[in-house]
């Protein structure tokens, strides 16, 4: 197997897999937050703030791995 075929199967599987993870931490920062906001709404402000840093950064993944796919993908 030459290497261009390994990239041609590897990128799309490792990219869908970075979605995968980061729609899952997504869906569970979120759940979590609004569980939190639900048992004490006069702190809703800092957990927002907290929920708005960790999407960032949960986000920050799947555009890194989008990025490394693209320069990769001019390999092929």
């Amino acid at each position: 197997m030459d290497f261009r075929v390994a990239l041609a199967i590897g990128l799309p599987i490792g990219l869908g897999l970075a979605a995968m993870g980061t729609a899952l931490g997504l869906g569970k920062a979120v759940g979590s937050a609004m569980e939190a906001i639900g048992r004490q709404p006069e702190a809703s402000n800092k957990i927002q703030m907290a929920l708005i840093l960790g999407c960032a950064f949960i986000e920050a993944i799947t555009i890194y791995v989008l990025v490394y796919a693209f320069v990769m993908a001019g390999k092929l």
